[in-house]
């Protein structure tokens, strides 16, 4: 490492030196959370176990996409789940007198 006044410095020269340090800290820790992640992933996977299944990581969420309920009757490949907010196309056969019975597939 080489010697560094930083007393000579002036304000401007200071704080690069202070964001170059933090993103060398931030680096640093990082490579050595992925060093040890990486061993302990080894080491779970040569005992025949996932890091997941031995520190109850959380468990990968899947849920098939919801299916059509309604369709728009003017363009039937225009649907909606009936999940979230109408489509316009709802809206407008809603307010027209039509109930969402009426838009069912």
């Amino acid at each position: 490492m080489k010697n560094l006044d930083i007393n000579s410095l002036s304000l401007k020269e200071l704080k690069k030196l202070k964001n170059e340090i933090e993103t060398a800290i931030v680096s640093f820790e990082k490579r050595r959370k992925d060093e040890a992640r990486a061993k302990l992933e080894e080491h779970a996977r040569e005992m025949g176990f996932s890091l997941n299944e031995l520190v109850g990581g959380p468990a990968a969420r899947k849920r098939a996409p919801a299916k059509a309920k309604y369709a728009n009757p003017a363009n039937p490949s225009e649907t909606w789940t009936g999940r979230g907010r109408k489509p316009r196309w709802a809206q407008a056969a809603l307010a027209a007198g039509k109930s969402l019975d009426d838009l069912a597939i």
